[in-house]
């Protein structure tokens, strides 16, 4: 095995980025391989089945992330090692990576079961989240390749090798988008799970028209938009005036609370209210809920559990978001292990592109050319603006037909006003992409 021949085997994979580790003598099955003192891992491997573990045994309270891991033989052929995961480590923090020898029909076992010096670990990502991987002895060809490449860019432990494509992925983005904000008004459109163009008349069609502009065909793979980048469209009535606009962030349902164990109906009943515009048989919960005040429509209050505002760190791996009634009850919840799942992945580099609409003669919308772009993101970023109540809870959850066949719609959404993006990220700007 050589480079290029890594490279030419990882690109018929589908991948597209080539992450690079050397390994230290304790980087090995028994210590486990330290992934860094971050979280920015879970920025670039896909995990899933993520939950919290007590601290037991190991004295410490932690997050296993599952992944789809396999490793790379010489020949090519990919062989799964079924019991790999990520051990996050809050209180720290770090992350090591542990189980990838358990269950693989061939692993390399004589590189990764005692203490070696030298060796490199070589990973990829395909683009249905299968994670491979292959290592290297120090003395080998591929590592002497290694040794020969200056390295120009690198996220956390990691460095980055480019996989027949530019990793220059920002400026390929802001040519899309001077492209499509050079088109002006642009009919309401999207892109079926097949590729082909519809029609949109819904009330979320900026974002679908944006994405279908920039070829993204929708799939249940939790992945970024375009090239690595979450797209995030939000509408406004002024392109010159953009700090003050309301950009829903994610729309993770419940975990837990009397929301799942007693069901959307009986919680709208409960603490919803009957339609503000006098829509018959109709009720709604919703509200900005913010860290610390009671909304007045629903009487809950948002909390939140186990994290230290002090230090902005994850003191329990149980933590919470919670919604508590005047009784101290657990309306709904959000465990942090659910909402790690839904945040770093999709966060890591994020655009954020400013949309005005008409339906005059026909629904359509455009696209201003001021953009603001987040790179490099973490949970507790995340949670430290819940805590100042810079993001806030405010759902669209509402039931139609009450009183008959009811007809319920499920969204939870957490919110930021754009004045307040830059607190999201280690790398935040504001570009005018005309330029």
């Amino acid at each position: 095995m050589n480079l290029e021949r890594l490279k030419s085997i990882l690109k018929g994979y589908g991948c597209r980025v080539l992450y690079t580790k050397p390994l230290s003598e304790n980087d090995n099955s028994k210590n486990q391989i330290y992934f860094g003192g971050s979280f920015d891992v879970l920025n670039i491997l896909p995990f899933s089945e993520i939950h919290e573990v007590a601290s037991g045994e190991w004295k410490q309270e932690r997050f296993h992330a599952k992944l789809n891991f396999f490793w790379l033989s010489d020949e090519g052929k990919a062989v799964s090692a079924p019991q790999s995961k990520l051990i996050l480590y809050p209180a720290y923090p770090e992350v090591r990576f542990s189980g990838f020898l358990q269950g693989c029909s061939n692993p390399p076992s004589n590189l990764l079961n005692k203490r070696i010096p030298h060796r490199i670990l070589f990973l990829s990502v395909t683009t249905d989240g299968r994670v491979l991987g292959y290592v290297a002895d120090g003395e080998s060809e591929i590592a002497g390749d290694f040794k020969k490449i200056k390295i120009v860019e690198y996220n956390g432990v990691f460095s980055l090798l480019s996989i027949g494509e530019n990793l220059d992925t920002k400026s390929q983005l802001i040519e899309q988008l001077k492209r499509i904000n050079k088109l002006g008004w642009i009919n309401s459109k999207r892109l079926n799970s097949g590729g082909l163009v519809m029609p949109c008349l819904s009330s979320n069609c900026g974002g679908y028209t944006l994405e279908s502009e920039l070829g993204i065909v929708p799939n249940g793979y939790s992945e970024p938009d375009y090239l690595g980048w979450e797209i995030k469209q939000f509408g406004v009535k002024n392109f010159q005036k953009l700090n003050s606009a309301v950009i829903t962030l994610m729309t993770p349902e419940p975990t837990g609370g009397e929301y799942i164990e007693k069901g959307l109906d009986f919680f709208v009943r409960k603490y919803g209210y009957e339609d503000k515009r006098g829509r018959p048989d109709r009720m709604n919960f919703g509200g900005i809920h913010k860290i610390g005040a009671v909304q007045s429509n629903t009487g809950l209050a948002l909390k939140l559990n186990g994290f230290d505002t002090t230090e902005n760190k994850i003191r329990n791996a149980d933590g919470q978001i919670i919604l508590e009634n005047s009784k101290g009850g657990i309306a709904a919840q959000w465990s942090f292990a659910s909402l790690l799942s839904h945040w770093n992945r999709k966060h890591n580099k994020a655009c954020y592109v400013p949309s005005q609409n008409t339906v005059d003669p026909s629904k359509a919308y455009r696209y201003g050319q001021i953009v603001f772009l987040g790179e490099g993101t973490s949970f507790n970023f995340f949670l430290s603006q819940i805590a100042s109540g810079n993001i806030y809870y405010d759902p669209g959850i509402k039931i139609e037909n009450f009183s008959g066949s009811p007809k319920p719609k499920k969204r939870s959404q957490f919110r930021i006003k754009s004045v307040n993006l830059n607190n999201l990220y280690n790398s935040y700007s504001k570009t005018d992409i005309s330029k």
